[in-house]
Formats: structure tokens, sequence, C-alpha cells
């Protein structure tokens, strides 16, 4: 138990850590952003699918400026790793993202990641606007 523990509060550290440097990429840096997704990387981003950390960065680069702020972060070890057995982590964010100078909007993030030596690579990135599925066009 006191493994399991352990490896949920290591969990929640990396989260904290790794979340600050990923809006901090994607707000200020966003050139950047492909050295946090592991080479094979998966976005999911409102449906979009884009699959390898180069194909992300082209996506990503295309989108408006951005600042995000985090409402709620929670993460969790996922135990038996599918991951070439390496300590890996899926972490929940919600919060608020500001396109350009527009209105907030509220999203919902995931990630999978993973130990990549010293570093954290996302393995897998699921990223959705939370607007209300039968809202009217804006």
């Amino acid at each position: 138990m006191d493994q399991i523990r352990g490896k949920i509060d290591q969990a929640c550290r990396v989260a904290e850590e790794f979340t600050k440097l990923y809006y901090e990429t994607v707000d200020k840096r966003r050139h950047l952003i492909s050295r946090l997704y592991l080479d094979t990387g998966l976005l999911a981003w409102n449906g979009n699918g884009i699959t390898g950390n180069e194909n992300i960065l082209k996506f990503m680069i295309d989108l408006p400026t951005t600042d995000h702020v985090i409402n709620t972060l929670d993460a969790q070890p996922i135990l038996d790793s599918a991951v070439n057995g390496q300590l890996t982590f899926m972490i929940q964010v919600s919060g608020t993202v500001r396109y350009q100078d527009k209105t907030p909007k509220t999203f919902q993030q995931n990630f999978i990641v993973t130990a990549q030596g010293d570093k954290w690579k996302i393995v897998s990135d699921c990223f959705r606007l939370q607007e209300p599925l039968n809202s009217p066009s804006k």
C-alpha cells in the first residue's frame, strides 16, 4: 500500500511540474511544443486526431495565441504500464483558455505521460473545449 501511495504522490508532483511546463510552452514558446511529445505521440484536439510530434507541432503552430488558466489538476499512476515498462501517469486538467482576446472558454485535457530518462513525454493528449452540445453557433 505504501508503494502505491508513493506512486500517487509522485504522480501529483509530476503533474504539477509537467502542466506548468506544458501550458507555459503552449502559451509562450509554442515552437518548442514538439519536444514534449514522444515521436509517436498522439493528440486528439476537439475531435481532430494528429499523430507524431512534428505533425502536432505543425497543428499547434496554426492555432491562435492562447492564455490558459488551470482550475483543477489530478493525476494517477498507470500501474501496469503499457509504455515499455516505463513509469507512466495519467494527468487530468480543467481550466479556461482565452484565444487571442476573445472570451475565455472552459476546457478539459487528459494526458498520458511516460518517463524517458529524466524527461516526461506525452504519449497521448486529449483536449476538448467544454461547450454545450446543443448550443447555437456563434
